[in-house]
Order: structure tokens, then sequence, then C-alpha cells
């Protein structure tokens, strides 16, 4: 499972003299520009992930489990420094570790994919896919505050990550069935709560930071990964 940081963002204040309609244009754009990433991130993501999957069932490139281990390490890398210098990156270097890190994730992702009949793959996606609109429309749309949904789902993030790595060690099929359901529980929650962080940070000025709409996009481009995933590993049928 793609590591999920959580990165935070930095607490900002509008000018006074700022208007509503500039308010609403500023974030509009940000917002615009973070869907762009995201499904930049995406695409090549899966690109990379077909390719390579093509590549090793072909036997083009064998299987090797250092490099994909040194491929987990470089995500997670990659990760920690987009979440811990995304106020002094650019916009261009941001963009470039974030497409990076998406294609590295492709790559990783392959293997996984490989383990599920193509049919699986495609209606974990068809089901990600709306899930997440759906929820990402009601942060968007819904007037509760979210924040309260943050200690709950910081847990359980927490949780499921901690979960799944005891499960690599254990291999329990039990456990797998609980942590890919709390996986969908989580991020399916996280998807409606990052979205609308990402509206208030966005309107309280935080767009003005270059690579803003980068670290955006990977958080919940992060949220699309993982519930894409615990779908699959729920209901995604194993070739035989």
């Amino acid at each position: 499972m793609p590591f999920d940081p959580r990165p935070t963002q930095p607490a900002y204040t509008l000018r006074p003299q700022a208007a509503p309609y500039q308010v609403e244009g500023a974030e509009r754009t940000f917002i615009a520009s973070v869907y762009r990433w995201m499904t930049l991130g995406l695409l090549v993501t899966t690109g990379v992930a077909w390719v390579t999957a093509d590549a090793l069932v072909s036997g083009a490139v064998p299987f090797n489990k250092w490099i994909f281990y040194g491929l987990m390490l470089a995500e997670f890398g990659l990760v920690i420094a987009i979440s811990a210098m995304v106020q002094r990156l650019s916009a261009a270097a941001a963009g470039g570790l974030f497409l990076l890190y998406s294609a590295l994730n492709g790559a990783t992702l392959s293997i996984v994919l490989l383990m599920y009949t193509g049919t699986s793959v495609a209606l974990a996606f068809g089901v990600t896919a709306g899930t997440f609109g759906a929820m990402s429309l009601y942060g968007t749309v819904t007037k509760k505050d979210l924040t309260s949904w943050s200690s709950f789902l910081m847990m359980g993030l927490v949780g499921v990550v901690i979960a799944a790595l005891v499960n690599m060690f254990l291999q329990s099929s039990a456990m797998s069935f609980v942590i890919s359901c709390a996986g969908v529980v989580v991020f399916t929650g996280l998807t409606a709560y990052d979205t609308q962080k990402l509206r208030v940070f966005a309107r309280n000025g935080g767009g003005s930071v270059a690579a803003a709409p980068i670290a955006g996009a990977l958080t919940l481009y992060l949220d699309f990964i993982n519930l894409f995933l615990s779908l699959l590993r729920l209901f995604g049928d194993r070739r035989k």
C-alpha cells in the first residue's frame, strides 16, 4: 500500500481587501490545478503499470525482489521530500517529483495487478472512480465542517498501516479482509475530508505557494490509489 503521510498545509490568512469573487476565483483555480495534476499522476501510473506488467509477463523484464523493494523505498523518500519541502520547491520541481513518484508507483503496482484478473482490476477502478467522485463532491458541497472526522480518520489510517505491516509477516487472509474493509472506510472518508480541507486551504490564501497544487494532488492521489487497492483486495478475483 502506498505510503500516505497526510501532508499538512501551512496556515494562511486572506488579505483584508480581498473581494469575495477574488477568493472564489483563486479557489477554483487552485482546485482545478490540483485535479489536473492528480489526473496526470493517475495516467502516468496507469501507463507505467500496464507497460511494466506486459514486460513482466513476456519475460522482457525479469522480476527482482530487491529492485521492487528499492522502488518502494524510493517512493517513500519522494513522498517525504514533497511533503517536507512543499513551501520551498518550485512548481516545476514539485511537479517533476510527483510524476516520478507516480511512475515508480506504477512500476510497483504492476506486481499487484498481475495477481488479479483484468476484469477485477477494471471493476475495482470503476468503483473507485465513482466512490472518489461522489465523496469529493460531498466534500465540496456539504455545509458540515468535516474537521471532526480528522481524529477518527487519522487513527484509522495509522491502524490500517500498522496492521498491514504486521500482516506482511503473518499472511493471514482473515486479517487481510479486515484491513481491506477498514481501508475502504478510511480512504472513502479521507477523500471527502481532504477535498474540503484543500478548498478551505485555497480559500484562506494557501494557493499562493507555488508547489501547493502538487501537494494537494498528491494527497488526493494517495486517497484514490489506496481506496482502489483496498477494493481490489476485497472483491478482486485472483488469477489461477
